[in-house]
């Protein structure tokens, strides 16, 4: 396919995704099965159009006065892929898959400068009702945090050490130039590129296929060694979801110890199993979620990690879209169902042990609001200092601003070049 034909295709999906509210990984599917001629780079290009479209779908819109899937794919393609409107009506006119030619109007458009006074939620590309939390989070700096989680991410692995060193993964995979991550030390990484630039397919990878690697954001990674696992625990994950961080609490405790991964969805826990034995993980109990699952562990536990199931808001540059169906009442869904979550888990821990609390967010509500309350709720809780807990992890100092006001570390694209995560450590009183 040619950039024309591109185009139609990505101004279809978005309109797909709107008229049919679907996720746009179903819709991008959807029209691949379709349009079986559309090669794998058609079908990378085409995906990269629409998930920049939703990226800086607030600052397009406001350019474009117009927030239509052909104003929002044209400026994709003129304002963030560099294309030339001229040159783009000539392909038009001489391309039967084309959308229609740009209009007089649209090539105005397309060629000026977002308006310096434009507002905040704009620049930032962020829906305008979560200003308060996105102000109160990030202070001043929160138009920048929002133009930077409109960026496209990295593809990170994490190093399986139970199997492999990370200077092994790197020669497998340096058709790709991978490169080591800046924080985590078993990190790989290879930057997002611009345009039509094609994900590297990694899990067909001969070190994917043999354990050596798990696809992992960095910011994830460093969520999981903050946890703190060490070899001979007793751990219960207690969201343990498709077992990523329990993978990474397996390696970090050297097959020592027990983990007991649990999540209270089938569908979500499924995937575990076969990752656990290409993993080489021996010391993961998977319980299946049953009334009394964990009945037997309460009191017993010497940490317990919480991946609490939140907005996703600190996924947003890998799924765009979920940024402008997020609602007030979503929010207060979660939190609800997070406070729960906090006041279930500290039962199985024991005298002194640890309770890790993390989020894929960047909302203080769902984030240090949802400490504060559950300390206030169990006085014989203390918050672990964040400072201390990132250098006796790392070996060095935390960046500048992952610290919160309520003692809780916050990993941002701006701040860590990760997606967004939040963790906050709590010590049980002896």
């Amino acid at each position: 396919m040619r950039l024309p034909g591109r185009l139609s295709a990505a101004i279809a999906v978005l309109s797909d995704v709107e008229t049919r509210k679907r996720p746009v990984s179903e819709a991008l599917k959807a029209w691949g099965i379709n349009n079986r001629f559309a090669g794998a780079g058609d079908r990378a290009a085409i995906g990269n159009l629409v998930y920049d479209a939703l990226r800086h779908r607030a600052s397009h819109a406001a350019i474009m006065g117009d927030d239509s899937p052909r104003a929002l794919v044209m400026a994709v393609a003129v304002r963030d892929w560099g294309q030339d409107p001229a040159v783009l009506n000539d392909l038009f006119a001489n391309d039967s898959h084309a959308p229609e030619t740009l209009s007089a109007d649209e090539v105005s458009r397309l060629v000026t400068t977002l308006a310096h006074d434009a507002p905040g939620h704009v620049q930032a590309d962020v829906p305008e009702w979560l200003l308060p939390s996105l102000q109160r989070a990030f202070a001043d700096d929160w138009i920048a945090e929002g133009q930077a989680m409109a960026g496209r991410p990295s593809l990170d692995l994490r190093t399986n050490t139970l199997k492999s060193q990370r200077e092994r993964v790197l020669k497998s995979l340096a058709r790709f130039s991978a490169v080591e991550t800046a924080i985590s030390p078993v990190g790989v990484t290879m930057p997002a590129g611009s345009g039509d630039a094609r994900t590297p397919n990694v899990t067909t990878d001969e070190g994917y296929l043999k354990g050596w690697f798990e696809v992992q954001d960095q910011g994830s990674q460093i969520v999981s060694i903050l946890a703190g696992a060490v070899p001979g625990e007793q751990v219960l994950d207690l969201c343990a979801g498709a077992g990523g961080k329990t993978l990474a609490l397996a390696a970090a405790m050297g097959n020592k110890g027990q983990i007991f991964a649990y999540d209270s969805d089938r569908n979500r826990l499924a995937p575990i199993y076969d990752r656990l034995k290409r993993n080489g993980a021996r010391n993961v109990q998977v319980r299946a979620p049953l009334p009394d699952a964990l009945d037997d562990l309460i009191g017993k536990m010497d940490r317990v990690v919480i991946d609490a199931p939140c907005t996703g808001t600190g996924t947003w540059r890998r799924r765009p879209d979920t940024k402008w169906k997020l609602t007030p009442e979503l929010l207060a869904q979660r939190v609800q169902e997070q406070s729960a979550i906090l006041a279930d888990a500290q039962r199985y821990l024991k005298p002194g042990g640890t309770l890790i609390y993390i989020t894929c967010s960047i909302l203080p509500e769902e984030n240090d609001d949802q400490i504060a309350a559950f300390c206030a709720a169990h006085p014989d809780f203390t918050m672990v200092d964040p400072k201390a807990l990132w250098q006796a992890a790392f070996a060095s100092a935390a960046p500048a601003g992952v610290v919160t006001a309520g003692s809780g570390i916050a990993l941002t694209p701006r701040l860590t070049k990760t997606d967004g995560f939040y963790l906050a450590a709590l010590k049980r009183g002896a």
